[in-house]
């Protein structure tokens, strides 16, 4: 029986076998799409100075948006249909217990002790009392949940978010949140599970984006009455910025934040 019973059952949703797919045969597929997308054409007077490389990601865009509509979406809402909710919760605890291990390094990172010891007790409560993550014990004991990475970190120590990007498949980021990503993969769950063969953890990664995207479908129809006829890439790209602008400075940034996005060089925040 595999390590996590629910991924091939999700992965039967798509008709996939687990050993057939290779980590380069999916990078292949992800780079022929973009080929044959292309860069797309940026709206007129949409020009913004933090996202330069816009037509470019105008076309990422428009190839995830097309995955999302063509797989994980309705991936996620059969898993939706098929799972009861205190499951889903309990998916979602396993992948935020895992997040923690994470979110603690970058804790000492940035000089916040205090919080890394409490993030790490947090982790240790949820990993046996709460049988692996699944239930989340150390909330209720006051032992709230935070968000950091090696991309905020990047931004404490005084590195810019350099220019917007849109990521295949990944969806929004910059530079530095791209080069966090790298520096967050000795955390990750395929590294800390390398015990696993590679089509076990590649279930793992699976049943974490899908839980992910299930979790966002009461969203979306929120996203589109707020942007109240403006143009969707614009609203996300908008979005994105100012929440990790606002990670980034634990949700006190300065009073000028567009000319903190064109510049934050300096330190971000005290430990």
């Amino acid at each position: 029986m595999p390590p996590f019973p629910a991924a091939p059952h999700l992965l039967r949703l798509l008709q996939i076998k687990p050993s057939a797919i290779r980590p380069s045969n999916a990078a292949l597929a992800a780079v022929l799409a973009l080929a044959v997308t292309g860069c797309a054409t940026v709206p007129k007077g949409a020009e913004n100075p933090k996202d330069p490389l816009q037509s470019l990601n105008r076309g990422v865009y428009q190839f995830n948006d097309a995955v999302d509509h063509a797989v994980l979406k309705p991936v996620a809402q059969g898993y939706r249909w098929v799972t009861p909710s205190f499951v889903r919760t309990g998916v979602r605890n396993f992948f935020a217990n895992l997040n923690d291990v994470q979110v603690t390094v970058n804790d000492l990172l940035q000089g916040k002790v205090r919080q890394g010891g409490q993030d790490a007790l947090r982790f240790a409560v949820n990993s046996t009392f709460g049988v692996l993550g699944f239930v989340d014990v150390a909330s209720r004991t006051g032992l709230e949940k935070h968000n950091e990475d090696f991309g905020q970190t990047l931004g404490v120590w005084g590195v810019g978010p350099g220019p917007y990007l849109v990521l295949p498949l990944f969806g929004p980021s910059t530079v530095r949140d791209t080069v966090g990503r790298v520096g967050d993969l000795p955390e990750s769950p395929s590294i800390a599970f390398t015990h696993w063969s590679s089509a076990h953890r590649l279930e793992l990664f699976g049943v974490d984006a899908v839980s992910a995207r299930e979790g966002l479908l009461d969203t979306e129809d929120l996203i589109d009455d707020a942007m109240v006829g403006n143009d969707r890439y614009n609203f996300i790209r908008d979005a994105f910025l100012q929440r990790r602008q606002s990670l980034v400075y634990d949700g006190h940034p300065p009073a000028d934040p567009d000319d903190l996005l064109e510049d934050d060089t300096a330190p971000a925040r005290k430990p």
